[in-house]
């Protein structure tokens, strides 16, 4: 059995290839693992619960087999879908995860990561993040009618397409080395799988004096990444 993990799908009516792909992923491969990792930005956007979201009834409808099947399906928020509450979770069948968050996987300790706390030397972008997970910021965000949060987010994306676009941003785009490193000894862990940059990998490296890995999950705009991870 195996365990799967994936991020970076950006569901959005406008790519409904995407949709597709995952719809025959969950039927094909997720009703037969021991689990489901969803490590955020599932949504291109997400403004809340309570908007009357055609992509997320869809994922809903797309989830029912893993739900028939009882088969444990977790989600971690991204930085595109961090007001997906336990209301949509529960219709889904998804628990939710804190991030960060270690789980046991297969006798591993292992730190589970959306990734975008990680890119330290993104400060504007930090700077958001911070307002944006406060409690405060999500009642007032929350309290506009959905009309008002379309407007936002649809303004919010086009300056994230700006920002990531621009080639003097380039660098900042990526993780800092450094937080990684701090993020794993506060776990205790030498292995870390995460989303966010869009750039799939595994990085090998040394944590004080032992062997250490970075698992860099793929988005689905070309095709279905998913990173297995199977029981010794």
């Amino acid at each position: 059995m195996t365990t799967l993990f994936i991020s970076d799908l950006h569901l959005d009516l406008a790519r409904p290839a995407i949709l597709d792909q995952f719809e025959t992923f969950i039927r094909d491969e997720a009703v037969h693992a021991d689990a489901l990792y969803i490590l955020g930005d599932l949504f291109e956007a997400w403004i809340g619960d309570d908007a009357d979201d055609p992509v997320g009834k869809r994922f809903v409808a797309a989830m029912k087999p893993m739900r028939e099947a009882r088969r444990p399906c977790f989600f971690m928020h991204g930085n595109r879908d961090f007001l997906l509450g336990e209301r949509f979770a529960r219709e889904a069948g998804m628990t939710l995860l804190p991030d960060p968050s270690v789980i046991d996987l297969y006798g591993t300790p292992t730190l589970l990561m959306h990734g975008d706390s990680l890119c330290t030397d993104d400060a504007p972008y930090q700077a958001f993040r911070s307002q944006s997970r406060s409690a405060e910021w999500q009642r007032q965000f929350l309290s506009q009618t959905v009309q008002e949060r379309e407007a936002f987010a649809r303004k919010a994306r086009a300056e994230s397409r700006r920002h990531t676009g621009s080639e003097a941003n380039a660098g900042i785009m990526d993780v800092n080395q450094r937080a990684v490193e701090a993020a794993m000894r506060h776990a205790s862990v030498v292995r870390l799988i995460h989303g966010h940059t869009h750039r799939p990998a595994i990085h090998a490296f040394e944590l004080d004096n032992q062997p250490a890995e970075r698992i860099v999950l793929g988005d689905w705009y070309e095709q279905a990444s998913c990173r297995r991870m199977a029981r010794p």
